[in-house]
C-alpha cells in the first residue's frame, strides 16, 4: 500500500513538472543560437578571452601574406600615420590631452579595430576626436580640414546641422525669459504635445534626459500595468546600456529577467503565446537592416564577415504577427525609436511599417539638437498610480526632465518637420537612397574592390565580399579621403536627409578612391585557402595557446 502511494505521488510529481520542462525547452529553442541569446555564457566567454596583441611582424602578416606584401603594408601604414600627424596636428594634440581625463576616448581608441591589432595600430596612426564647426553636410576639425559627415551624430542629425543650429537658436530666444527654471513647464510644452500627438498617434507623453532613460521608463510602466516581470528583446537589438536590455559583454551583471529571442522566428511567437509572465516586448526597428545581428562595428571584423540587407515586406509581416500575439496575450509592445526617430517616415517606424506600438520611445533627433528622451502611449499605460491603491505607484522623475530650452528646441524641430521643403525630403525617400546605394555598388564592382554597401533608407553599412583580416583598415583610408566616420568605423554610415546629388557624388567618389588606395597598398591581398572559417579557427588557436 505504502509503495503504491509512493509511486503515485512520484508519478504526479513528474506530471506536474512536465509543463514546466516543456516551457523551458520551448524557451531554449526560441533563444537566438549564439552568445547574443545566452547572456550568462557570453559573460563567461568574455572573462575567458585572454588579452594579447600582435607584434609588428604578426601585425602585417596575420593572414599569411608573403614578405613583399607585408613590407608594402608596413610602408603604407607609416605613410598614413605620418600624413595624419601633419594634416591633423592640432586635432590630435587636443585629443591626446583630453584622453588623459576622458575614459570614453581611451575606450573608443582601443576598440576601433580587433583587439589583437590595436596596440601597433595606435602607435602608428592616431585619430582625432575634436571638431570646431559644421556647415551643410560637412564638418571641420581644428586644423581646418573639412569632411563629409557620415556620423549622423549617432542618429541625431536627420535634417542637417544647419537645421539644428536654427532649432537651438529659436529655443534660446524662446526660453530666454524663463531661463533654466526647472519643475514648471514652459508654454512651448503645449505646442510640443499637440504636434507629438499628431506625428506619433499616441495620447500622452513623459519626458526624460536620454533615450536610455526613456526605454527604462517604458519597461517600468509595462511591468507596473501588467503585474509581470519578464522582458523580451531580440538578438542584436540595442536599447541603451542599462542591465535589463544589454546582455553579455559590456554589462557587469547578466540580465535577470530578460529573454533574448530570435528575430523573425515562429518559435519566438510561440514563447510569447504560451507564457504568462511576459510584461513587454522591445523592438528596435533598425534591426530590419540586420536581423539577429549586433550593431556592426569594425572592432568585430575578425574574419571580415558582416551581413546586412532589408526585406521590408518580410519585416513588416513579422511586426504585424508580433502585434497580434502581444494583443492577444496582453503583452505591451514597445517600439524603441530612439535611433531611427523620424528617419524612415514623418511618423517614424510605426508609419513606415504600418504597425502601432503600445508604447514608443524617442530621443536624439526629437530634441532639436539637445538631449532628450520621450515615452508616448495611451492614458491607460502612461498613468503611474492606481486610484484604488494610492500607495502603489510607478515613480519616475528627474531634475532636468522637460528643461525649458530642450522643450523649446523640440517645438522648433517639430515645426520644421511640417515645412514644405522638409516634407519634400520624404517624397521618394527609399527610392532615392536605394538608387544611391545601387550606384555606389556598381562603381565598387567596376573598381574590382571587395566592398559593397547595404542600407535601410539613409542608414548604411559596409559589407565585404571576401574573407580578410584587414577590412577594418578602410575606416582610416576613408578618413584620409575626407569622410568623417563615428568610432565604429565602416559599420554604420548615417546620412542626413539634406544630402543632395552633388554631395552624394562627392562622397561616392571619395569612397571609391579610398578603396582603390587601400587595395593598392596590399591590405586586400588574399590566399585562396583563406576562408572565414579558417580565420576563425586560427584566431581560436591563438587564444587557446595564450590561455593554456
Amino acid at each position: 500500500m505504502d509503495e503504491t502511494l509512493t509511486l503515485s505521488a512520484l508519478a504526479l510529481g513528474v506530471l506536474a513538472l512536465l509543463p514546466a520542462a516543456r516551457q523551458r525547452l520551448q524557451l531554449s529553442r526560441a533563444k537566438h543560437r549564439s552568445l547574443a541569446g545566452h547572456s550568462r555564457m557570453a559573460k563567461r566567454l568574455a572573462r575567458w578571452v585572454p588579452g594579447y596583441a600582435y607584434d609588428e611582424a604578426q601585425f602585417f602578416a596575420a593572414d599569411g601574406a608573403p614578405a613583399d606584401v607585408a613590407a608594402q603594408r608596413r610602408a603604407a601604414l607609416q605613410r598614413l600615420g605620418a600624413e595624419f600627424e601633419t594634416r591633423y596636428a592640432k586635432t590630435l594634440a587636443a585629443t591626446a590631452e583630453a584622453r588623459e581625463s576622458i575614459p570614453d576616448l581611451r575606450f573608443t581608441g582601443r576598440y576601433r579595430v580587433p583587439f589583437q591589432f590595436s596596440p601597433v595600430l595606435r602607435a602608428q596612426v592616431q585619430v582625432g576626436s575634436f571638431l570646431q564647426s559644421s556647415n551643410g553636410v560637412q564638418v571641420q576639425d581644428l586644423d581646418g580640414n573639412r569632411f563629409y559627415d557620415l556620423t549622423g551624430s549617432y542618429g541625431v542629425n536627420l535634417l542637417g546641422t544647419d537645421t539644428y543650429k536654427a532649432c537651438i537658436d529659436e529655443a534660446v530666444a524662446t526660453a530666454r525669459e524663463l531661463g533654466p527654471v526647472l519643475g514648471a513647464y514652459h508654454p512651448s510644452m503645449l505646442d510640443v504635445l499637440r504636434r507629438l500627438r499628431e506625428v506619433s498617434g499616441h495620447e500622452e507623453f513623459s519626458f526624460h534626459m536620454s533615450g536610455t532613460e526613456a526605454v527604462m521608463q517604458a519597461v517600468r510602466l509595462a511591468r507596473y500595468h501588467t503585474k509581470r516581470k519578464r522582458l523580451v528583446r531580440f538578438a542584436g537589438a540595442y536599447h541603451g546600456w542599462w542591465e535589463d536590455v544589454q546582455p553579455g559583454p559590456g554589462n557587469p551583471l547578466p540580465p535577470r529577467e530578460t529573454f533574448t529571442l530570435q528575430d523573425m522566428a515562429e518559435r519566438s511567437l510561440q514563447v510569447l503565446a504560451s507564457r504568462r509572465d511576459i510584461a513587454c516586448v522591445l523592438v528596435n526597428p533598425l534591426q530590419a537592416l540586420h536581423p539577429n545581428a549586433n550593431a556592426p562595428a569594425d572592432s568585430a571584423l575578425i574574419d571580415g564577415a558582416r551581413r546586412a540587407g532589408v526585406d521590408r515586406a518580410a519585416y513588416t509581416a513579422w511586426l504585424k504577427r508580433l502585434r497580434e500575439v502581444c494583443t492577444a496575450r496582453g503583452i505591451v509592445l514597445i517600439f524603441d525609436e530612439v535611433f531611427v526617430g523620424f528617419r524612415l517616415a514623418p511618423g517614424g517606424a510605426q508609419e513606415y511599417f504600418g504597425v502601432k506600438a503600445d508604447l514608443v520611445t524617442y530621443g536624439k533627433t526629437l530634441g532639436g539638437g539637445l538631449p532628450i528622451g520621450v515615452v508616448g502611449g495611451s492614458r491607460a499605460l502612461m498613468t503611474r498610480y492606481r486610484d484604488d491603491r494610492p500607495a502603489d505607484i510607478c515613480f519616475a522623475r528627474g531634475t532636468f526632465n522637460a528643461h525649458p530650452y530642450v522643450i523649446a528646441a523640440m517645438a522648433a524641430f517639430l515645426r520644421h518637420l511640417e515645412q514644405p521643403e522638409v516634407k519634400a525630403l520624404y517624397e521618394g525617400l527609399d527610392a532615392r537612397w536605394d538608387a544611391r546605394a545601387s550606384q555606389l555598388n556598381a562603381r565598387l564592382t567596376q573598381a574590382s574592390v571587395p566592398v559593397r554597401v547595404a542600407n535601410l533608407s539613409t542608414i548604411w553599412t559596409v559589407l565585404y565580399t571576401q574573407p580578410g583580416r584587414y577590412h577594418w583598415m578602410l575606416q582610416f583610408y576613408l578618413r584620409k579621403h575626407g569622410l568623417a566616420l563615428s568610432w565604429v568605423g565602416t559599420g554604420r554610415f548615417i546620412f542626413s536627409l539634406n544630402y543632395d546629388d552633388a554631395a552624394f557624388e562627392a562622397v561616392a567618389s571619395r569612397f571609391v578612391a579610398a578603396c582603390a588606395e587601400m587595395q593598392a597598398d596590399g591590405w586586400w591581398w588574399t590566399a585562396p585557402e583563406l576562408t572565414a572559417k579558417a580565420i576563425r579557427r586560427g584566431v581560436m588557436r591563438e587564444m587557446l595557446a595564450r590561455k593554456f
